[in-house]
C-alpha cells in the first residue's frame, strides 16, 4: 500500500498561522498541487487569525452577513491578513494585521455570482450607452478600468462586488454594500472584536474557481 505523499515544500508548514515568507516559498517552490493545498488548508478554513481571541464574534459575523446576503454561513470566509495574521500580497509580504486593517471577505455561491454578474453586466451596458454616468472625471476613471477589468475577472469565476456603482438599479450591490457599512459599524462597537478600515466582499463561482485564483495569485 501506498503511503500519503506530502510536499517537501510544505512540512514546516505546521502552524494554523504560518508566517508569510513560509506560505509564499512554498507556493513558489512546492508547484500546483502544494499551492492547492495552500489555498484550501491555511487561507479557508479554521478560525481567522484576526478572530482568534473571539471565534464565537467571527461566527456571529458570518450569520449576520449570510442572512443579509442570502448565503449560507459556510459560504463565507476572510482572506487577507486578517485570516493568515500577515499580508501575503506581494507588495507587502509579511505585513502584520492590525487595527485599521482591511477586512477582506469571500463567498463561495454560485447563484450569488450569477446576480452579480448579471448586475455587471446591466451597469456596464447602462454606462456604455449613456444611461448612466459618472459624478466627476476619477470616478469616471475607475468606472472606465472596472469596465475592462470585470469580464477578465468573471471569466475566471469571481467578481468584486465593489465594481459595480451603488446604483438604485442594482440592488443586489447596493445590498452587499450596505451590509459591508453596517458589518464595520457593529465591529466598532462589538466588545473584544477586531478593528477594521474597510470592508469588502468577492465573489467566486464555485470552490475551484477559488482554489485556481489563489493558486495563480502565487505564480
Amino acid at each position: 500500500m501506498e503511503p500519503f505523499k506530502v510536499s517537501s515544500h510544505l512540512r514546516d508548514v505546521i502552524s494554523a498561522y504560518p508566517e508569510a515568507r513560509l506560505i509564499s516559498e512554498a507556493a513558489k517552490n512546492g508547484g500546483e498541487s502544494a499551492r492547492q493545498a495552500i489555498a484550501r488548508q491555511w487561507l479557508s478554513e479554521g478560525i481567522p487569525f484576526a478572530f482568534r481571541e473571539c471565534p464565537g464574534i467571527y461566527e456571529s459575523v458570518r450569520a449576520w452577513v449570510g442572512s443579509r446576503l442570502n448565503i449560507d454561513p459556510k459560504e463565507l470566509n476572510i482572506t487577507g491578513s486578517a485570516r493568515l495574521g500577515q499580508s501575503l500580497a506581494p507588495n507587502k509580504i509579511g505585513k502584520p494585521f492590525g487595527d485599521g486593517s482591511d477586512l477582506d471577505i469571500f463567498v463561495i455561491s454560485s447563484e450569488q455570482f450569477e446576480v452579480l454578474k448579471n448586475e455587471f453586466n446591466q451597469w456596464s451596458y447602462d454606462f456604455e450607452s449613456g444611461v448612466v454616468s459618472a459624478s466627476n472625471a476619477r470616478e469616471n476613471g475607475f468606472w472606465k478600468e472596472n469596465l475592462h477589468r470585470g469580464p477578465k475577472n468573471i471569466s475566471r469565476g469571481f467578481i468584486d462586488s465593489n465594481i459595480i456603482p451603488n446604483h438604485d438599479k442594482y440592488r443586489y450591490a447596493i445590498n452587499v454594500a450596505q451590509t459591508m457599512y453596517l458589518l464595520k459599524a457593529k465591529l466598532d462597537v462589538t466588545s473584544g472584536a477586531p478593528k477594521f478600515s474597510h470592508a469588502s466582499v468577492r465573489c467566486y463561482k464555485s470552490w475551484a474557481s477559488y482554489v485556481q485564483q489563489i493558486s495563480l495569485g502565487f505564480q
